[in-house]
């Protein structure tokens, strides 16, 4: 049945369906000639998607929303620069800083590149940077998003992999988030430094205190919701609702800077987003149970073991996958594809699942930044005004700097590991 289930999916993909139809066509196909029961369809898919950690997803997609057309995203785009101070590379290390912020809130890699190009690419470009190593920095600095808890895609790498809890993941996230900014952060000074950007910045800094006052709501948002996860106030979940009642609260009693008609539009556009994250999930969990069924992927992994392949070279090998891999797909999707053949892997080789999420997520977080099909650098280069081909330069040497970290923390699962020990998630 294994070979019915892959040619009908490569079949598919080759005729330009849909990633999620694709997925459960083929699981279908299997469910039908290995004669599983019909009726496992619709349980199988309702299953998928009656869980009860989804439903943070569609909240905290609000509430990214929120977030973004409440201005927050401006103010403290002002309170970083007052920080950084101007000098060379101080508004690309306020870029990467920001990102790194909304992050923390809204958990999407193309919304915080949205927000923060939006602002920063025109200043960055009065003050003497590129278009297009602007563009490629925003791009990687908002794929930080997906690594920063709370993040979507955690979320649903933890329904489909119910042995890593969504506080584990999470707890796991938070270092390397902070230090893929961190590795931005210092090859953006290095270029600055030896280009001179930014040391001849017309505009003064803004006034520290001033900023500080008035972004204050909004560092206030990822206090509270990772805050409240941990002191036990509420679940991610319920923390996604607090945030969206945090966000409105901001937008439209603090700032002012939102009206009671624009809400209902967020909702609306909330739930067209979240239903396309939804139906995926439906569709490649029956696609994930036909291969489980199966047996197709443990055969794989006892085999390979059993040939004496070192770890060492498995590990770069599917280090080597998800990047290319991740230049076409999100998150979700390669989540969905291959799952179902590394927790065979995991198993084999013994290896920690909260650590696997963290890998595969930064495998495509990479990948929302790298060309040709960069989900971020669309978005930037869309704001900037040129193509992504301009960019290829120094996306390159921002994929190399994240991919030497990429493999520190593969090689070092520590590194990832030990704050989810110290909270005590594992």
């Amino acid at each position: 049945m294994s070979w019915l289930l892959f040619l009908s999916f490569a079949v598919l993909m080759c005729a330009a369906v849909p990633l999620a139809v694709a997925l459960g066509l083929s699981g279908v196909a299997v469910i039908a000639a290995a004669k599983m029961g019909m009726m496992s369809i619709p349980t199988n898919v309702y299953g998928a998607i009656a869980k009860y950690p989804l439903i943070a997803i569609p909240v905290f997609i609000l509430a990214g929303m929120i977030f973004e057309r409440s201005g927050v995203a401006g103010r403290l785009v002002r309170l970083a620069e007052s920080i950084v101070g101007k000098r060379a590379g101080g508004l690309a290390v306020a870029a990467v800083i920001v990102c790194m912020i909304l992050g923390g809130i809204s958990g999407s890699g193309p919304a915080d590149a949205a927000a923060v190009g939006a602002i920063l690419i025109p200043a960055m470009t009065r003050a003497g940077y590129p278009r297009e190593f602007s563009a490629a920095l925003i791009a990687a600095g908002g794929s930080t998003a997906i690594v920063i808890p709370p993040s979507i895609a955690l979320i649903i790498y933890s329904v489909l992999v119910p042995q890593a809890s969504v506080q584990a993941l999470f707890a796991a996230g938070l270092v390397p988030g902070l230090l893929c900014g961190l590795a931005l952060i210092l090859a953006s000074l290095a270029f600055a430094r030896i280009h001179g950007w930014g040391a001849n910045d017309p505009e003064p800094a803004p006034a520290f205190w001033k900023s500080f006052r008035e972004a204050g709501w909004g560092l206030l948002a990822p206090v509270i919701i990772l805050g409240g996860m941990r002191s036990g106030m509420f679940t991610p979940t319920e923390a996604a609702v607090v945030a969206v009642a945090y966000g409105l609260f901001v937008g439209l009693v603090v700032y002012r800077s939102m009206r009671w008609g624009q809400v209902w539009d967020l909702l609306a556009e909330a739930a067209e987003i979240s239903a396309v994250i939804l139906f995926m999930v439906g569709l490649a969990m029956l696609f994930g149970w036909a291969v489980d069924t199966i047996g197709v992927f443990n055969d794989f992994a006892r085999w390979l073991t059993s040939t004496g392949t070192s770890e060492v070279a498995v590990l770069l090998a599917i280090t080597l996958m998800l990047l290319v891999a991740g230049t076409a797909l999100d998150a979700s999707a390669t989540y969905f594809v291959f799952l179902p053949f590394l927790l065979p892997l995991a198993k084999a080789y013994d290896w920690d699942l909260v650590w696997l999420g963290i890998i595969m997520t930064i495998n495509v977080a990479i990948g929302q930044f790298t060309p040709p099909t960069a989900v971020n650098l669309m978005v930037t280069c869309r704001l900037a005004n040129i193509s992504i081909e301009s960019t290829i330069g120094w996306c390159l040497w921002l994929v190399g700097v994240m991919t030497a970290l990429l493999l520190l923390l593969t090689f070092v699962p520590e590194i990832v590991l030990f704050v989810p020990r110290m909270l005590g998630y594992l």
